[in-house]
């Protein structure tokens, strides 16, 4: 499993109704954890914040393979934080679909995610008891990821770094990824509010 399959794992079984994760936080925080493996197998390495492709071992994983493929192989290279956005662009969706084709997910009573219209839960298979193992282990990435995709009982305060430069350079950016997030979400809620403000009248 990777790191993203066990971040979704953790953000599915920790989710409610009452704390739901949101799709576009999670699919951030997805897009950075592939790229975190994709560093540590030697796949990519940063120049400041740029990619650049290395010849590292090929991805088994077929969503990791995907990430790989997709990276920009020409100078200047892409910034961390346009491909955190470019391609974690409904992330969420894709691994809710390679898991349950992998029978990594089953039927659920509940909804986990707002806009998810299938409810779905993690089956009780090693792929799971792998995640909630590195999650219960206070694994730093994973811990750092969920964190800042907002699962419900990991804070902020209470996510490590990582001791490897590269890796700390993209959970920072995954942090400030989210944040610009919710502030487009706030202002649109202020625009809403003031047009329909206009409409209501005196």
């Amino acid at each position: 499993m990777t790191t993203a399959k066990d971040l979704f794992i953790i953000a599915l079984h920790l989710g409610s109704p009452d704390r739901p994760v949101g799709q576009g936080d999670l699919s951030l925080a997805l897009a950075g954890a592939e790229l975190v493996d994709l560093v540590t197998a030697g796949a990519v390495s940063l120049d400041g914040d740029r990619m650049v492709p290395d010849r590292g071992p090929t991805a088994d994983d077929r969503l990791l393979a995907e990430a790989a493929a997709a990276l920009e192989g020409q100078a200047p290279y892409e910034r961390v934080e346009d491909w955190l956005w470019r391609r974690g662009r409904d992330l969420a969706d894709s691994y809710q679909a390679a898991l349950e084709e992998d029978g990594e997910l089953r039927p659920g009573r509940r909804g986990r995610f707002p806009s998810g219209a299938d409810r779905v839960e993690p089956a009780d298979t090693p792929s799971r008891r792998q995640a909630l193992d590195r999650w219960e282990g206070e694994e730093p990435v994973l811990v750092a990821l969920a964190s800042a995709a907002g699962v419900p009982g990991s804070r902020p305060e209470d996510a490590p770094g990582s001791g490897d430069e590269a890796v700390t350079t993209v959970l920072l950016a995954v942090g400030d990824a989210v944040m610009e997030l919710e502030a487009v979400r706030q202002r649109r809620a202020i625009e809403n509010a003031a047009f329909a403000n206009v409409w209501r009248g005196p």
